[in-house]
């Protein structure tokens, strides 16, 4: 059964196994998505590596590997609809990883991470 984590840096990875998918929460995302990069099929990265990048109009955001592990597979249907990514952020993954079963460290539940996300909303209103 596939379990849900996030990251501080408002990523999401669903470990399946040895499989993580990963994608973006909204939160974070300031406008409209216009452009998306995603890293090489094949590319080795590490826990809390930049690997990818979302454009909005307003800002750009690095999008941080949440585990280490090999890419495996980009979601090319982004490309053609980026946006999707902040209407549907828990549904729209970005790339996936073959895990190499480290860097969980720093992870949070869903339950941890909307604790959080109220935290950080109250210290700044």
């Amino acid at each position: 059964m596939a379990e849900l984590f996030f990251t501080v840096g408002h990523e999401w990875v669903r470990l399946d196994g040895p499989e993580a998918a990963v994608g973006v929460t909204g939160d974070g995302l300031y406008g409209d998505v216009v452009c998306i990069e995603l890293p090489e099929i094949g590319r080795q990265v590490e826990a809390g590596e930049a690997c990818a990048q979302v454009e909005t109009v307003k800002s750009i955001r690095d999008v941080h590997a949440p585990v280490g592990g090999v890419v495996i597979a980009v979601n090319d249907s982004v490309f053609d609809d980026p946006d999707v990514i902040a209407r549907q952020p828990l549904d729209t993954w970005l790339f996936k990883l073959r895990a190499d079963g480290g860097g969980r460290e720093g992870l949070m539940t869903q339950a941890e991470y909307a604790a959080w996300i109220r935290q950080k909303s109250d210290e700044n209103p």
